[in-house]
């Protein structure tokens, strides 16, 4: 699997992963009915990298930036989606370490995540067994589809 820089050639592979993930809802804080252009404005932010396999295929996308500006631009955020047909086969992980990597390669001091919804286990774990720690959860600040009202995780991990 390539870890690479995205291409804007790439957002019609990227868009249906994109896509599907914010339209099942259940772990991203986005309108659904996003458009392919405002998705796109949404995504493409920072520094955007697509997951590519060994057949070529785009299977997983992240974003990465500082996460506040100014006085708050030591510290680094990331944001990560694989298509459904690539979970479990890690993809995630695989980005998870490049944007720790890049974050450590421009200098930011640590990496946060604002917003992991708590039954998002899977992720949660990865995070963890990566190093990250949940510094907070902000009780039913995410309205689930399926659970209702469930925690947002603040992580963070200091380098």
């Amino acid at each position: 699997m390539q870890i690479r820089r995205f291409a804007d050639s790439d957002w019609p592979s990227v868009w249906p992963i994109v896509r599907d993930v914010i339209q099942a809802e259940d772990t991203f804080a986005v309108d659904p009915g996003l458009t392919s252009e405002q998705a796109y404005d949404f995504w493409v932010d920072g520094h955007t990298v697509v997951a590519v396999n060994d057949a070529g295929e785009i299977t997983g996308t992240a974003h990465m930036d500082a996460n506040r500006p100014a006085r708050g631009s030591h510290i680094a955020t990331a944001s990560f989606m694989v298509s459904s047909a690539a979970r479990g086969q890690g993809v995630g992980e695989a980005m998870v370490r490049y944007a720790l990597d890049w974050a450590r390669e421009q200098g930011f001091s640590g990496m946060q995540f604002n917003a992991v919804v708590e039954t998002n286990t899977s992720a949660v774990k990865l995070y963890e067994r990566l190093g990250f720690r949940i510094i907070g959860t902000v009780p039913g600040a995410f309205d689930h589809p399926v659970k209702g009202r469930v925690g947002l995780h603040i992580m963070f991990i200091g380098f």
